[in-house]
């Protein structure tokens, strides 16, 4: 893995890339005020226990930190605990059927193609620009019911949201909480007056999109409040193509650095779906998950108090030797492959069907049309600066 790092010149802040760990699966940090959890069984531990490990982070953080009053994570699902996690993601989770998202593939291709043929006029491919922002970008956005013609839109936000290479930290002085705030609330007041506006829209013209389902739904005999779902909808918007950008990154970035690996995909593609989940287990897209504890609780032979924030490390935990073996090397023969890319129990990711099924698509594609996949050591990868996500922002192919 030393050699992938180099020659990727791969940020320091992704440290689970910079080889194996040597300290203790949960830690405190006094500079950021926070407990981190690198173990697997410990990851596993807080992601199956809601009821201790809660979803509702704000409720810990610093006062100074918190955005101002206007702002509200109310149906931001991420963010919610049972019962009414249970009532949201039921609106929802009939988009995401194995059905529904397997008869979206002969779209997905087509996009694909279309997409590629439009690179081709182009002088130089580059992979995100040309493929793996916009495929998923107009997926999700048809299934929403909003223009895909405005992904420059919902890329400016996602980057400005997202992109930003500061630490996680609860101990920030004032002016760094204030230049954080800023650039987060811009985007987002940005994307709710957008998505607030085609809210509205559909409540005067319902359609057969999914943002309709979500101003039509009722939990508990009521409509949802607008707020509700315009926050709902951030979520899909973002959430639906993100991680799907980084997945197909990351799995042609490993393809290119372990071109054996590339070679008998091309032969089997049969092993694809392989492929892809050991992408994402050797490059973990959303690398952490905040929680926040309830009560007092043992975790990892050390005792965290209630109301702490607490950082998983989903990236960490996919390398914990406990779980896999040789964890550094990029074996899709990898099996079982339980990693935690999608995250683990109530707050499982609803779109890992369709990312995965975008994933597997494109990838086909790509190797019937690259051959082979291989990055341009002239015009060198780049790499998305946040600490809690691992992917590439350029990623160039000759």
């Amino acid at each position: 893995m030393a050699d992938f790092v180099e020659r990727y010149d791969i940020p320091k802040q992704h440290f689970w890339l910079h080889g194996p760990r040597s300290g203790p699966p949960v830690e405190f940090d006094a500079q950021a005020g926070m407990w981190n959890v690198y173990g697997y069984p410990e990851t596993q531990e807080v992601l199956g226990d809601p009821a201790t490990f809660s979803s509702d982070t704000m409720r810990v953080v610093p006062k100074g930190m918190m955005p101002d009053e206007d702002f509200s994570l109310e149906g931001f699902i991420t963010q919610i605990d049972p019962p009414e996690h249970g009532k949201l993601r039921k609106l929802v989770s009939s988009a995401f059927t194995r059905k529904v998202v397997a008869d979206l593939e002969p779209r997905i291709a087509a996009i694909t193609h279309e997409l590629l043929d439009a690179a081709r006029e182009r002088e130089r491919f580059e992979l995100v620009r040309d493929l793996a922002y916009p495929l998923p970008v107009i997926v999700i956005a048809e299934l929403l019911g909003v223009p895909s013609s405005d992904r420059a839109l919902f890329k400016r936000w996602a980057d400005a949201l997202f992109q930003r290479d500061a630490k996680v930290s609860l101990n920030q002085s004032a002016e760094e909480r204030n230049a954080a705030f800023e650039a987060t609330m811009k985007p987002w007041r940005e994307m709710s007056a957008y998505l607030a506006g085609h809210a509205a829209e559909r409540r005067r013209q319902p359609r057969a999109d999914l943002l309709t389902r979500l101003v039509a739904a009722e939990v508990d005999g009521e409509r949802l409040p607008d707020g509700q779902v315009v926050n709902f909808a951030i979520v899909l918007l973002l959430a639906g193509h993100i991680t799907t950008t980084m997945l197909l990154g990351n799995t042609v970035l490993c393809l290119d650095a372990f071109p054996a690996q590339q070679d008998r995909v091309r032969a089997d593609r049969a092993s694809i779906p392989a492929v892809i989940e050991e992408s994402l287990r050797l490059l973990t897209p959303f690398a952490a998950l905040g929680r926040a504890t309830t009560r007092e609780i043992e975790l990892g032979g050390v005792v965290i108090p209630a109301d702490q924030m607490v950082m998983c490390w989903l990236a960490a935990a996919n390398r914990d030797p406990r779980q896999f073996p040789d964890p550094e090397a990029f074996d899709p023969d990898r099996d079982p492959n339980p990693h935690l890319a999608f995250g683990r129990g109530i707050h499982f990711c609803l779109g890992a069907p369709l990312a995965r099924l975008e994933g597997r698509v494109a990838l086909d594609i790509l190797l019937d049309r690259f051959d082979p996949l291989r990055t341009d050591p002239e015009d060198p990868v780049q790499f998305i600066p946040a600490p809690t996500m691992t992917g590439v922002r350029r990623l160039p192919l000759l």
